[in-house]
């Protein structure tokens, strides 16, 4: 009969996927053989989509295929990679696919930043493709017949699932093309192609009649509703595509119904209902006529027709001769039954036999995520078990440097340096002294600045993109649709908020350490020179020979002992804490398949308490340990100095050496603090470099967004009138009396002069009249003219009495005396028809023009001196003109 409907495929713009997708690989993941994987899988996926939609498609399976297999591939990365205008941004350009566009505009396309619309349109690219390779099969053979059923059942469910999921998987209006109305009627069509190609296998098969009438029907049905629906959508005839289908749904509409009436004839002549079958074949003759007659160029039904004719012809032959059966009324007839065997084929991932998960071992977004969520919750118990346990030992250092311990039991000569000054000098000088703390205080502005630098070089990129964004919003207004940069931003800002706090954070924190540094620099110092020099800077006293071997002094020394014990455990306990490592990659993934969600918090809080709790137990017990000892050594120490005797010098002595000893402690914490201050500010360049490189992409990806945009909006701009049409005058649509015209269902025509042109010349007088002797017809008066001959001859025969010139009736409203127009008229215009044309030339000051026929015209009509645009003159003599055709004498 015809071909089937087919549909036409999407057109992509260019996209590399590789670049940022790699990018995004390298900031999440580790550097290591898994990275290298990852972005190797992306160049693959970028390779796949260049096949897939960088090239036109063949109407064959392995086409399909490769269509289906990158389809398959979006659906694994959704959740393993965060698309989105702010974080893994690619623009994604598509074609609308039945928009033919202009001259000027081109056709319409819409740029989206989002997997759902890429994986919507490629979805589409699929079902279309499905529609042309089925509509290409060999319907004369059992395999195409099962191979177009099933392309048209895949291309149904496919377009049925675009418009389920289009509006949620889109931020934004979607073209014509992806619309639920669209698609959907898309989807009605293929699933009515599906079951005319069962309608065909039936046939072809020699099924029961009247199961063949029930699949007929139901595609008839089916077909009928694809019509109504393409019919009531406003958007839909808009596009040329729906236009050409239109008569092909009403033609198909009407065969299915004309093959269900014409079985169910058969079907009612085995069961000798012969007038029932003559009704039924005269509707289905009736049908293919109105087919023959309005959608001939669009399908043929010449068989059909026959076919129907032939058995009409023999059914009212039997029965008028044997049978005498009544024909029924059309409204009479039993309707035939429905039998429907498609329906649409539902989207089910993988969709390809050949699929490959590319990205295999790359964990979904959900559980890295909570990965990193974990990671953050053990940072925060580490960092706080390290924190608590540090102010324990600087706690216990001050204490023992407040009571001069353990120099004071070491000093019992009173000239030499304790040997515990003597250690704690000789850590100073290997650690480099105050010449590596003023290197280090040196380098933190440096670092800071170049911090300070990338971020605010970050912002600045957002602040004028945002700008122009704000710019191009306000000319535009509500054709600027697109995420305002303010709401996209929002994320970027904060974190950069936060970057800002933390920078001020850490230059507060670096004016605490110069400040600390300064109150301790000439001790350091001191304890940074030869023992000698050392010796001779600390005062002399008298030898406390007397408490040599007393059991004060060996508790004091047994209890400090004990203290050093415990401060080198807690160092011990520090590192297996920061050694500790556990991938709760598993976890996550188990309870993803098994919950379909994660319970990041409860699952973290139960890890983190079976691995890290037995470490918290230890830490608070070396806590409680450590109070035990500074309660006991406080105690000692007091009874020791009340044996111990005391005098001027030996007090000054005392207190120095106290000063050495709280030198050397603010030595090891300055040096920690200002190597941590390092670690710290060189981390974060890395953190800030990242961010920039976020915000400098995202600014990239906007400018080629913003870019399309603005082609769009010229495009659509060309598209649109150049003007408004103009409105009618009220004069012209207002009689002079001031009573309103009655209402017309014709629109009022529009004036023939427009505004701003010149006027035009009055009407041209009536033309001569012709004498009897002439046969040829005369000029017929325009319409709309002032006056008209009352009589003329006709062009058949010659009036048998010459009339004689008649003035012109006066047009109604002027008077009666005022015949004659006040001023010689131009010549016609040649949008007024019938009359000829006529030469140019200088009229006499006393020409009457009413005077048209007493005149002989001295000159033949030149076509030198011819009105613009006025036809040409013709070349033999006018009809009916009184005087002879002027002779040509050729130039010798």
């Amino acid at each position: 009969m015809t071909n089937f409907i087919s549909v036409q495929l999407k057109k992509a713009s260019e996209v590399d996927l590789a670049k940022p997708l790699c990018k995004f690989i390298q900031q999440s993941y580790p550097s290591g053989d898994a990275q290298a994987e990852h972005c190797r899988a992306a160049e693959e996926l970028s390779k796949l989509r260049k096949s897939a939609l960088g090239r036109p498609l063949d109407k064959h399976e392995s086409a399909l295929e490769t269509l289906l297999r990158y389809y398959d591939q979006l659906c694994s990365i959704e959740p393993k990679f965060p698309f989105s205008e702010n974080q893994v941004c690619v623009t994604f350009t598509w074609k609308d696919a039945f928009d033919k566009g202009s001259l000027f505009g081109g056709s319409v396309k819409l740029a989206l930043a989002s997997l759902g619309y890429e994986k919507t349109c490629v979805l589409f690219n699929c079902g279309a493709l499905a529609s042309q390779i089925a509509a290409e099969q060999n319907l004369d053979n059992d395999e195409g017949l099962k191979a177009a059923a099933k392309h048209y059942q895949f291309a149904s469910g496919a377009f049925q699932h675009i418009k389920d999921t289009v509006l949620s998987a889109l931020s934004r209006e979607p073209t014509v093309d992806i619309s639920p109305d669209t698609v959907g009627t898309l989807s009605l069509i293929m699933l009515a192609q599906a079951q005319e190609v069962f309608f065909l296998k039936a046939t072809r098969d020699k099924m029961k009649d009247g199961i063949i009438a029930k699949l007929a029907n139901q595609a008839a049905d089916y077909y009928g509703d694809a019509y109504k629906q393409c019919q009531y959508k406003d958007t839909l005839p808009k596009y040329f595509y729906f236009q050409e289908v239109f008569p092909v749904l009403a033609a198909k509409h009407c065969i299915m119904q004309a093959n269900a009436e014409y079985h169910q004839s058969i079907l009612a002549k085995q069961q000798k209902k012969f007038g029932e079958e003559i009704g039924r074949l005269q509707h289905a003759a009736d049908l293919v006529k109105t087919v023959a007659s309005r959608y001939d160029e669009y399908i043929n039904v010449k068989d059909l027709v026959d076919k129907i004719n032939r058995a009409l012809t023999a059914a009212k032959k039997d029965n008028d001769f044997i049978y005498h059966d009544r024909v029924p009324d059309l409204k009479d007839l039993e309707p035939i039954g429905k039998a429907s065997l498609v329906k649409s084929t539902p989207v089910a991932v993988p969709l390809s036999q050949k699929f490959t998960d590319l990205f295999e071992k790359m964990v979904p977004l959900q559980v890295q995520q909570s990965v990193s969520v974990y990671n953050q919750r053990k940072a925060d118990l580490v960092n706080r078990l390290i924190a608590q346990m540090r102010e324990a030992t600087n706690l216990a250092n001050g204490v023992l440097a407040s009571l001069n311990l353990p120099a004071a039991i070491e000093d019992v000569s009173g000239d030499t340096v304790p040997q515990s000054i003597l250690n704690k000098s000789k850590a100073v000088i290997e650690q480099g002294g105050v010449q590596t703390i003023d290197q280090l205080i040196k380098d933190l502005p440096e670092l800071l600045q170049r911090n300070k630098e990338i971020l605010d070089e970050s912002l600045r990129l957002l602040d004028e993109e945002e700008t122009t964004d704000n710019e191009l919003r306000t000319k535009f207004k509500e054709r600027w649709q697109r995420t305002p940069s303010n709401d996209l931003y929002k994320p970027l800002r904060a974190e950069g908020a936060n970057f800002h706090n933390i920078l001020n954070k850490a230059v507060q924190a670096d004016g605490q350490v110069r400040e600390g540094y300064q109150s301790h620099r000439d001790t350091i110092a001191l304890l940074c020179k030869p023992e000698a020099e050392l010796n001779a800077a600390i005062p002399s006293a008298n030898p406390a020979k007397t408490l040599q071997g007393s059991e004060v002094v060996n508790v004091l020394k047994t209890l400090l002992a004990s203290l050093d014990e415990v401060k080198k455990e807690r160092e011990q306990l520090e590192n297996d804490l920061k050694s500790v490592n556990f991938d709760m990659t598993n976890k996550f993934l188990t309870a993803l398949a098994q919950d379909g969600a994660i319970n990041e918090e409860a699952i973290s809080v139960t890890e983190l308490d079976r691995i890290y709790g037995s470490y918290t137990q230890k830490v608070q017990e070396s806590l409680k340990k450590q109070e035990e000892l500074l309660k006991n050594i406080q105690n000692a120490h007091q009874d020791f100095s009340k044996m111990k005797q005391s005098n001027n010098e030996s007090n000054l002595r005392e207190e120095v050496l106290k000063n050495l000893a709280v030198a050397n402690d603010n030595f090891v914490e300055l040096l920690a603090n200002l190597k941590e201050g390092t670690k710290f500010y060189n981390e974060l360049t890395e953190i800030l470099l990242k961010f920039q490189n976020k915000c400098s992409d995202i600014v990239f990806a906007r400018k080629t967004e913003r870019d399309e945009l603005l082609k769009d909006l010229q495009q659509s701009i060309a598209r649109e009138p150049s003007a408004p049409s103009i409105p009618l005058p009220t004069y012209q649509t207002t009689p002079a009396g001031g009573s309103k015209p009655a209402a017309s269902s014709t629109p009022t025509p529009a004036p023939r002069t427009m505004v701003g042109t010149k006027p035009q010349p009055p009407a041209r007088p009536p033309p001569p009249v012709i004498s009897a002797a002439s046969s040829s017809p005369s000029a017929s008066a325009p319409s709309g003219t002032a006056a008209a001959p009352p009589s003329a001859p006709t062009p058949a025969a010659p009036t048998p009495a010459a009339p004689t010139p008649a003035a012109p009736t006066p047009a109604p409203g002027a008077s009666a005396s005022s015949t004659a127009p006040s001023q010689a008229q131009g010549p016609p215009y040649p949008t007024y028809p019938g009359y000829p044309g006529y030469c140019q030339m200088p009229m006499p000051i006393g020409y009457n023009p009413y005077m048209y026929g007493q005149y002989n015209l001295p000159y033949a009509p030149s076509p030198v001196f011819q009105n613009p645009g006025q036809p040409p003159y013709p070349a033999p003599q006018q009809p009916g003109y009184p005087f002879p055709q002027q002779p040509y004498f050729p130039q010798q």
